[in-house]
């Protein structure tokens, strides 16, 4: 029998007992005697059986394995919600399988669709950048495998949803800026049909407006990815007229290219320009200035979305929620400006 997985039937041949009788006898059943039970095991021992997992989840109709949809397991902070994620996954006993978009809606069609295959029974997303329209998605939700969004989600679709406070931490970092004597401040901002650069753009263009200052589009720039180089839009920037003072970029590797190519120009930071970034890289504090960042609890995140998703997977009939985690802003010498003042 080498070669090939030891089946009950095969068991069940050397014993000459019925499948059912080898079945019940793994199982424990008290129906059987304890001397075939015996029997039955010390066989299954010698000969290395263990049960198919495949047959034991279609008879319980449940794979105890969830699906996880991000852009790029590459990317620091979909690495560290991993991390979260299968914290919790490891203590409910499920598996998991991931996959990942890089930011493209047909790749994360054809992810969905090995999802679906595998039989999850839940499903952790976060959205692709080209994703607008979400409804594949609905392919799932059909099944009743429940979905829970995380950090880029859809409105549209009517899911549990774990998000951080984009537009307040947004606002926190420009309001910071403004406290450091800058006026004219830039915004790096990520894909716009993207809910987390949504909202940060809305956190950016309130506390201009809320400390009367001017809102000239000119200093908002869309980065095409979160990936791009940020040298054309810095030198974008530093060629207007009025260059800005201040910029509050998009994550922390914009922030730390902007930081490098505003020194090729000459300019000092923070006397010149102030930089803030976002997701606080583990880095970012050892460069020079160390930069100020917004920290995302990605890890946080990830904890949290699979736990609402383990709701749902024991509770068929709860209802979708949203659960949304307050950030920190770290401040360090890159946007320390008032000390030069």
């Amino acid at each position: 029998m080498r070669g090939r997985r030891i089946r009950i039937k095969d068991l069940a041949d050397r014993l000459s007992l019925s499948t059912s009788t080898v079945s019940r006898a793994l199982a424990g059943h008290s129906d059987v005697s304890a001397e075939t039970r015996q029997l039955v095991n010390q066989l299954a021992d010698e000969l290395n059986y263990y049960p198919d997992p495949i047959a034991v989840n279609l008879k319980q109709r449940k794979s105890n394995v969830i699906g996880l949809i991000v852009p790029n397991i590459d990317n620091r902070f979909f690495a560290k919600a991993l991390t979260g994620i299968q914290q919790v996954v490891s203590q409910h006993a499920y598996n998991i399988i991931t996959s990942q978009s890089n930011e493209s809606l047909e790749i994360e069609k054809k992810n969905v669709e090995v999802m679906m295959a595998n039989r999850v029974d839940g499903l952790i997303v976060s959205l692709a950048r080209e994703t607008i329209n979400a409804q594949h998605f609905n392919k799932i939700l059909n099944t009743d495998t429940p979905i829970v969004f995380f950090d880029r989600v859809n409105e549209g679709l009517d899911t549990s949803k774990v998000v951080i406070d984009d537009y307040e931490a947004s606002y926190k970092a420009v309001k910071h800026l403004i406290d450091e004597g800058c006026r004219r401040i830039a915004h790096i901002a990520g894909p716009p049909n993207l809910f987390n650069s949504r909202k940060r753009l809305e956190g950016y263009k309130d506390a201009i407006r809320d400390h009367d200052l001017y809102l000239d589009k000119r200093l908002i720039i869309f980065a095409s990815n979160y990936q791009q180089d940020a040298k054309p839009y810095t030198k974008s920037l530093l060629s207007l007229n009025s260059p800005p003072d201040g910029i509050f970029a998009l994550n922390d590797r914009s922030a730390i290219q902007i930081m490098y190519y505003i020194k090729q120009e000459g300019l000092k930071i923070p006397q010149d320009i102030a930089i803030v970034g976002f997701n606080n890289n583990e880095l970012s504090q050892y460069f020079d200035p160390p930069l100020s960042s917004v920290e995302s609890p990605a890890e946080e995140l990830g904890q949290s979305a699979a736990e609402l998703l383990f709701k749902h997977i024991e509770n068929e009939n709860l209802p979708p929620s949203s659960k949304v985690i307050k950030s920190n802003l770290i401040v360090r010498d890159s946007s320390l400006r008032s000390k030069y003042l």
